[in-house]
């Protein structure tokens, strides 16, 4: 059977805000964060909001409160638990921060869904201040994509998972995100691929621009009830072509009911970037 990579950003997808800028407004950052914008590369910055929010008397533990008020959808969360017992491998990969993503996903009890969290690297320093740092190094092993921001190319990631999911025998890839980001890692997707852009936001403007360099097909949401809908057709899409085949390598084809695979609908230690979830 055809195994499914689904693969999800994090900001304003999973959760339906940017979590940097919900902690900087949040926790009254956002004059000094407006200031510095124009001065800093954006992870950079996001260091620095982490040293301000140390130097004020906030603790690790006022951030991660905070981090549990982010909206995020229910059926968000359904539609992860459903691809997951579906026996999809579910992944992250975000311009986000791994204490960040972390936090989130353990508050919600998703954190056993997701097989790998490709994200930026924090840790707790010895004066137990935040730190976030970048997934590539751009200073010793810079990417080199024009595409991307300095601190991480999300098209290199997708061809490292595509490439370690081959060797699982998993060999389609369902991408969901919203951002300029996640421009990259679609343009790296095969026609068997599926990306679901956020409708009305960057991915989708950039997908239609330049539709003559994308291979996969598209499908829009917009919601998280709507992104629940058309993920779990599409898993369920895929499966009743692989069962379509493998029947037709036995004996004359006949329809599949896609019922049969329908679901309900309903201090110092570094946070490393890329990071193996065990089940």
């Amino acid at each position: 059977m055809a195994g499914i990579e689904v693969v999800f950003d994090f900001d304003k997808t999973i959760i339906d805000d940017d979590s940097d800028r919900w902690v900087v407004e949040q926790l009254g950052l956002t004059d000094l964060f407006i200031k510095l914008v124009p001065t800093l590369p954006w992870n950079i910055l996001m260091d620095r909001m982490m040293k301000e929010l140390h130097s004020q008397g906030r603790t690790i533990k006022d951030i991660a409160e905070c981090l549990k008020r982010t909206p995020l959808h229910p059926k968000i969360i359904s539609a992860i638990k459903s691809a997951h017992s579906l026996g999809c491998e579910l992944r992250i990969v975000s311009d986000a921060n791994h204490f960040f993503i972390e936090t989130i996903l353990e508050h919600h009890g998703l954190m056993d869904c997701f097989a790998e969290i490709n994200t930026n690297p924090s840790l707790v320093d010895e004066e137990g201040k935040l730190r976030i740092l970048p997934f590539h190094d751009f200073n010793s092993s810079p990417h080199g994509c024009d595409r991307c921001p300095p601190n991480m190319c999300k098209g290199l990631v997708i061809e490292r998972i595509r490439a370690s999911a081959f060797t699982k025998g998993k060999n389609r890839i369902i991408y969901i995100g919203d951002g300029k980001g996640d421009y990259c890692s679609c343009l790296k997707l095969k026609e068997e691929d599926y990306i679901m852009p956020r409708k009305d936001y960057p991915l989708g403007d950039l997908i239609r621009t330049n539709s003559s360099l994308i291979k996969a097909g598209v499908h829009e949401w917009s919601d998280g009830e709507e992104l629940e809908r058309i993920l779990l057709h599409l898993i369920n899409t895929v499966k009743s072509e692989d069962h379509s085949t493998n029947i037709g390598n036995f004996s004359p084809l006949t329809s599949v009911d896609l019922n049969s695979h329908a679901v309900a609908l309903s201090a110092q230690e570094p946070f490393h970037a890329v990071i193996e979830v065990p089940h």
